[in-house]
């Protein structure tokens, strides 16, 4: 994993710097992260209900699958994948859609939670619309 090397006292924008150097995967999970702080921070002040939305939402792949994945998904479109990382590739996509409708499951309580609307939640936790998913086939 790539490490970036910063002073002990970072200013935001310093650190926004920093992150642009990470690679996209590892931007990513750093995202997630991040994203991860912000819902406990803000558990300590929602409903337990919320918070058990929150981190559901926030729920990944783990990074190491996550990378296995995207490995996979390159091989896939490079037409040199093996019967069994096809095999691997679709259990791993399995387990990826499988979070992804947790994730929408929970949005979809806390839209109900707060009274607004799914757009509303995307919006208010800055998530963006998905794009198009590299699916396994």
């Amino acid at each position: 994993m790539p490490t970036i090397n910063i002073e002990a006292n970072i200013s935001v924008d310093t650190l926004v710097k920093a992150a642009e150097q990470l690679s996209t995967p590892d931007l990513q999970r750093f995202r997630s992260q991040v994203l991860a702080i912000s819902a406990r921070r803000a558990a300590s002040s929602v409903s337990q209900d919320e918070a058990q939305c929150l981190l559901q939402i926030n729920q990944r792949l783990a990074s190491g699958l996550q990378r296995q994945y995207e490995e996979l998904i390159a091989q896939r479109d490079a037409e040199t994948l093996t019967a069994e990382q096809h095999a691997m590739l679709l259990q791993l996509s399995q387990q990826a859609e499988a979070i992804d409708v947790q994730r929408l499951e929970a949005l979809t309580r806390l839209s109900r939670l707060r009274g607004v609307t799914l757009a509303d939640v995307l919006q208010q936790l800055e998530i963006d619309k998905p794009a198009k998913s590299a699916q396994a086939t």
